[in-house]
């Protein structure tokens, strides 16, 4: 396929983010493959996407038959307890690929651990400050590996805190399950999950193998502040607030690993180099547009 010019983009991992991705190049006639996990393999997926059932424990069936043809492939699946799945059973099959264009890794800005609330751009070190982000931390590195010993074209986007229709602070409002902590000096970057679609595809249009992209949107904001503007757009009243020291005692592990990061993260290269333009460059614009599509 790659001989006659067709794009074929492989996910590993066809989730909320890679969908959306996958949604754009189908309508632009690209051909899209990709991965799910066991008897999920085809929920909620387009009909037209070729899926392949893939974890730790059941690798691709013939990998480099299904991978051979691929222009292009993103991985969102994350690192387990034993590291990362897709390099580990597939590393070597995705180095084989003839002719791949671009790899696309997506992390999180939670490599960068807490800053207390100063910025960091890509050049900014890596520390993070839970068992999570160190595994994320170690894939990255996996990947960049690939690119360093191997000449694959991997590119890395470290994503903000990602929501959309059927995810985001609407729905926790509208379940009851949202609260507002209040927590001075304390804020989140956010990023709507088409405007992730649209940093990939830029980055597609202009490969920069072992490139790192912070995706976040461009006005960090407390949580407390999101859920209460949510909460006005249903026509509701917003949870009282809950002062952090209070909340924390309640909270996961995971939702207190959130809380105990602090730092603003600096979009300008998806701006200046791949010239983005964000359609929700704030949660306001990304909540209304959410709550238009009827999500």
């Amino acid at each position: 396929m790659g001989d006659h010019g067709e794009k074929r983009l492989f996910c590993f991992g066809l989730g909320y983010s890679a969908r959306a991705l996958a949604a754009r190049l189908l309508a632009k006639g690209w051909q899209v493959a990709g991965t799910r996990r066991g008897d999920d393999r085809t929920n909620g997926i387009d009909p037209r996407i070729q899926v392949h059932v893939f974890d730790r424990d059941r690798p691709i069936d013939d990998a480099a038959a299904a991978l051979a043809c691929s222009t292009h492939v993103l991985s969102s699946v994350p690192p387990d307890d034993a590291g990362d799945a897709v390099l580990d059973q597939h590393g070597d099959a995705l180095a084989a690929i003839a002719g791949i264009q671009w790899v696309g890794y997506l992390s999180t800005t939670g490599v960068y651990g807490n800053t207390g609330g100063a910025r960091v751009d890509e050049t900014s070190p890596t520390n993070p400050s839970s068992e999570r982000s160190r595994r994320r931390v170690a894939a990255e590195q996996g990947w960049f590996g690939l690119w360093r010993d191997q000449d694959v074209p991997v590119h890395q986007f470290r994503l903000a805190g990602i929501y959309g229709p059927g995810r985001s602070a609407l729905d926790q409002v509208r379940g009851g399950r949202a609260r507002r902590i209040d927590r001075p000096g304390h804020r989140f970057s956010r990023i709507h999950v088409q405007d992730i679609a649209t940093v990939l595809e830029a980055s597609i249009q202009r490969p920069r193998p072992g490139a790192i992209y912070n995706v976040a949107d461009d006005t960090p904001a407390p949580p407390a502040e999101v859920t209460a503007f949510a909460a006005g757009l249903l026509g509701v009243a917003p949870p009282p607030l809950v002062p952090f020291d209070e909340a924390r005692a309640g909270m996961s592990e995971m939702a207190l690993s959130f809380w105990n990061d602090n730092r603003l993260v600096d979009n300008g290269l998806i701006h200046e180099e791949l010239e983005v333009d964000l359609d929700y460059p704030d949660f306001r614009a990304g909540l209304r547009a959410v709550l238009d599509a009827g999500g």
